[in-house]
């Protein structure tokens, strides 16, 4: 698989050449194109001058940076791609943190670090072993898309798990949504029903059982239209009703509860995949 960035991985003195590829994948997702309903063709975007509303060719398409409105500095790749700075080709660890310190907000992108080059295999291991033994997370920083990132690098199996972080100022303040909201004293009896309808649900994390419900009645309403037995679908889901006596709904809940069979624990639930 081709890797999304290639460097090298730096510890004081220590170095070694690695590789990034995503961890991460959306190709199984179902699709869909742009079509002409008319047609049935596809339709292709075009890139329209705002101006003059000229059609421009997509090799006259370049880049601008505005200095004032409507007036931008026109900026070519050879440009961009000749800044360079240690970053750039090299993941230099600046520090060491205990992970639980680092606040879930900024986990951006996940990537599979792995050694690039036979030759660096032994100094990859003796940093990823030095980190699995302190139990702490390596901080560095990297070049990806002509943006400086800082990435969270940590022990994954044989290799590493790198991780971007968002900056500060990409993560909003949460007192901006919080912090109208009220104190409440809540009654003893409401939380220990509550606690109760808690445990009875609690399970093991097994991410094989995640569904995609909606990719899968999507799925099989496209696999219906193109046998042409379609059925006229009715909404089954109704409206949450508004709690009145919330201490009522908790107790009846807890009465449901007691009367389903509780879920096995790791149940495997196959995905729906897209033919290929």
């Amino acid at each position: 698989m081709r890797p999304y960035w290639k460097g090298y991985l730096k510890l004081a003195l220590v170095s070694c050449p690695i590789a990034l590829h995503a961890a991460c994948s959306t190709a199984e997702r179902i699709a869909f194109r742009q079509i002409n309903k008319a047609t049935g063709n596809r339709l292709r975007q075009q890139l329209i001058d705002e101006e003059t509303r000229e059609p421009v060719d997509p090799e006259r398409k370049g880049r601008g940076y505005e200095v004032a409105k409507g007036q931008y500095l026109i900026v070519e790749d050879e440009e961009l791609e000749a800044i360079e700075i240690a970053s750039t080709h090299v993941i230099e660890i600046d520090s060491f943190v205990p992970r639980p310190q680092i606040d879930q907000r900024f986990f951006d992108t996940p990537y599979y670090v792995a050694p690039n080059e036979p030759v660096g295999q032994e100094a990859f291991a003796v940093i990823r072993e030095a980190m699995r033994c302190k139990t702490m997370v390596a901080l560095g920083r990297l070049v990806l898309s002509k943006r400086e990132r800082v990435i969270a690098l940590e022990p994954y199996g044989k290799g590493l798990l790198g991780t971007t972080l968002r900056y500060p100022y990409e993560v909003r303040d949460a007192q901006d949504y919080f912090a109208d909201l009220p104190e409440l004293a809540l009654a003893p009896d409401m939380l220990a029903l509550a606690a109760q309808i808690l445990g009875s649900k609690v399970a093991d994390f097994d991410p094989k059982a995640f569904r995609d419900r909606y990719e899968e009645a999507l799925l099989a309403h496209l696999k219906a239209k193109q046998a042409g037995t379609v059925q006229e679908r009715k909404p089954t889901f109704p409206t949450p009703r508004r709690v009145i006596n919330l201490m009522e709904a908790l107790r009846r809940s807890v009465s449901e509860d007691k009367k389903q069979t509780p879920p096995r624990r790791g149940a495997a639930v196959a995905l729906a995949r897209k033919p290929a």
